[in-house]
């Protein structure tokens, strides 16, 4: 017996050691967690609390709780965290095991009170209401419809087998040249219909970081390995990633950048090619997996080169087709898809690919304009992005909430700060210095109120003083369509760039360009050695 107890303790010792690791691991609740605010909802079928606060329980045993009031009226939600050991308003919470949020009325509260929980992540949001009345009048309602559903049916088969008939007869197209799919032979370039779909957060990737090569407000970015077997590097040609990590606290950041990536409409060569989205949840982080382009960022790519004419055309060209891709409601193909504001656009965040064009990246805090947002929507947006690229109106705090477009020539001022940084390290127009971010001449990260005495007090802009995309009216800018327009028309100009690696400048008779094409980029006088630049 002597012998068997130390066996038995180490047993019991080893239990509670893996009970001891699993509860610290154990992953805290996520839910809706607003105060008292006012609400539509009219108390039937189901609703939306409206509340844009996700909050992480404070403790492990909480669930979600929604409660809805009318007082005369007076109609409110409140949405919060509670642990249902405790009782909540004088009421013990009985329904928290269900994935919805049901609710139930509770009598003598000295209002029409009805309260509902729940036991999954966020599951307090949409809550559902079921009376007797609306079981009563389901069955009346399914009767009315029959007769309509019946001709509906009529109809749609009608419909289907004239259309069917149609595609018989109808002579095919070939869409291949209007509607390319975009696949880069590195695996680099945008992303593709499949990469969009790939769905790997119920068997993880199997990735091995490397090196950390970037960090940001809300994650970490490191170079990484797919190891062999994984159907991504079989498929797409992947071996070296990019894996975008971010800690638990910044679920928000990684849930509105995977939800942006996610979209295939997205998918442009001048746009990170994404591959998916992972939950770690062993590690309390969350991934975003990208294809890895060695060059960096642009920034870092100006400080350590001096470009050419042609270097030039690529960046900017592509810089602006990447933007006016974000900012279309329409893909290449002529499909709907919904425009997005970038709403962080900075060298910094735009990457150089391997043939030297650009592609945007760090959607985080992008937004998706659907006409469907309200203007509280749009307000609850905030004022983001970086204090040195931030229009005068986000400065301010003035955007149009009333107009969508506002995001978007916000965004067009901030792609004019960074075209000004490609053309002040271009040889072919004048003299190149070190390279300086715009406004250089203030601090590192100067703050919004230092912005705002550069860039709305002195109207201050970098030194090329035309201004059509950072004019302080934001009408007045230019779209990023037309401003990759003018970079085609441009393209001509690609043979100026055997002159621009020579000690001798763009020959006077080339630099004959009519004014109003070149106004956004460069102007230059006459003779060889004399050059002015004037801007975006």
């Amino acid at each position: 017996m002597s012998s068997f107890k130390p066996a038995s303790l180490s047993f019991h010792a080893h239990s509670l050691l893996l009970f001891s690791e699993a509860s610290i691991m154990k992953v805290k609740r996520l839910c809706k967690f607003c105060d008292i605010q006012v609400t539509t909802c009219a108390g039937k079928g189901i609703c939306n609390v409206d509340c844009g606060i996700t909050s992480i329980c404070p403790n492990d045993d909480d669930v979600c709780v929604s409660i809805w009031r009318k007082k005369d009226d007076n109609v409110t939600f409140d949405t919060v965290c509670h642990n249902p050991a405790q009782k909540l308003y004088g009421l013990v919470l009985e329904d928290y095991n269900n994935s919805k949020c049901m609710m139930k009325e509770r009598k003598g509260m000295g209002s029409q009170f009805f309260i509902c929980s729940c036991s999954e992540d966020e599951c307090n949001e949409n809550i559902h209401f079921n009376s007797n009345e609306d079981l009563q009048v389901i069955p009346v309602i399914l009767v009315s419809l029959v007769p309509l559903l019946v001709v509906a049916v009529v109809v749609i088969t009608f419909f289907y087998f004239y259309r069917v008939y149609c595609q018989r007869h109808r002579p095919r197209v070939d869409l291949s040249e209007d509607c390319p799919i975009l696949i880069d032979k590195e695996g680099s370039d945008s992303s593709s219909t499949h990469a969009n779909n790939l769905n790997h957060n119920t068997e993880l990737l199997p990735i091995e970081l490397d090196v950390q090569v970037g960090k940001g407000r809300f994650a970490e970015v490191y170079k990484a390995k797919l190891k062999q077997g994984s159907s991504v590097s079989e498929e797409q040609g992947f071996e070296t990633v990019a894996v975008k990590i971010f800690s638990y606290e910044e679920y928000a950041s990684w849930k509105n950048e995977k939800e942006i990536f996610s979209d295939a409409d997205l998918r442009h060569e001048n746009v990170l090619h994404f591959l998916t989205a992972e939950e770690r949840k062993m590690h309390n982080q969350y991934w975003l997996i990208t294809a890895y382009q060695p060059r960096g960022n642009l920034q870092e790519y100006l400080t350590h080169h001096i470009i050419n004419w042609h270097e030039l055309w690529l960046l900017g060209s592509s810089l602006a087709c990447g933007v006016a891709h974000l900012h279309s409601d329409h893909t290449s193909c002529g499909r709907y898809k919904v425009p997005i504001a970038h709403r962080d656009i900075k060298s910094s965040n735009i990457l150089v690919k391997s043939d030297l064009t650009c592609c945007l990246c760090d959607f985080g805090l992008a937004l998706r304009l659907d006409n469907a947002l309200s203007v509280d929507e749009l307000a609850n947006s905030g004022q983001v992005g970086t204090a040195r690229y931030m229009a005068p109106e986000v400065l301010e705090s003035r955007i149009n909430l009333e107009n969508i477009e506002s995001f978007k020539q916000a965004d067009v001022y901030s792609m004019a700060l960074v075209l000004w940084e490609i053309i002040s390290r271009c040889s072919a127009i004048g003299e190149v210095k070190e390279y300086k971010p715009p406004f250089g001449n203030l601090r590192e990260h100067p703050c919004v109120e230092s912005m705002k005495d550069s860039v709305l007090r002195d109207r201050g802009r970098p030194e090329i003083p035309n201004k059509d995309c950072w004019d302080h009216d934001p009408e007045a800018r230019l779209t990023a369509q037309c401003v990759a327009e003018r970079f085609d028309d441009f393209e001509d100009l690609d043979k100026l760039s055997d002159c621009s690696d020579s000690e001798e400048k763009i020959p006077e008779e080339i630099l004959v360009v009519d004014e109003k094409q070149l106004r956004n980029y460069s102007q230059y006088s006459a003779g060889k050695a004399d050059t002015k630049s004037q801007g975006p």
